[in-house]
């Protein structure tokens, strides 16, 4: 997969969570992704299709970063991942995926995007609908892990 399609997505996160939470994200080396479970307790999962390209997004949150997020972004601090903390990573996954949408349209890649599913609990799945590589990239933060995943079509 090339960086072209990779990049506007870690630039958007860092973006939505710096400009919504005043969070700093620190990025980690990408690699492939093997298997389907997520990398967090709560995930974001959206998919995208256009006439050059299909593919999908998620981003999961270790429990501790998606309270922090929520009680940055809203002002609660919820106790567990409840209705509002996965509504608010449905959000973010929508921002975050159109911020990336936006980057690609002045590179000329047109997509539409599907509803934003979330899904949360320990060792759930993420299932990508398309067939290319799926990249993992995790991000650091003093109050945990945040991981995107972004599979494109071949």
């Amino acid at each position: 997969m090339e960086a072209k399609f990779v990049n506007p997505f870690l630039s958007s996160l860092l973006n939505v969570l710096s400009t919504m939470a005043q969070l700093e994200l620190k990025p980690q080396a990408p690699r492939l992704k093997k298997d389907e479970v997520a990398r967090g307790d709560v995930s974001g999962v959206i998919g995208m299709i256009g006439p050059m390209t299909k593919g999908s997004f998620s981003i999961s949150f270790d429990k501790s970063l998606a309270l922090e997020v929520m009680h940055r972004m809203l002002g609660e601090r919820p106790k567990d991942i409840n209705d509002d903390v996965t509504d608010m990573i449905g959000e973010i996954t929508n921002m975050v995926t159109g911020g990336a949408k936006r980057i690609l349209a002045d590179q000329g890649y047109e997509f539409n995007m599907a509803t934003p599913i979330v899904v949360s609990g320990p060792s759930h799945t993420i299932q990508h609908k398309t067939d290319g590589a799926k990249i993992l990239m995790p991000f650091t933060s003093e109050y945990g892990i945040a991981t995107i995943e972004i599979c494109f079509a071949k």
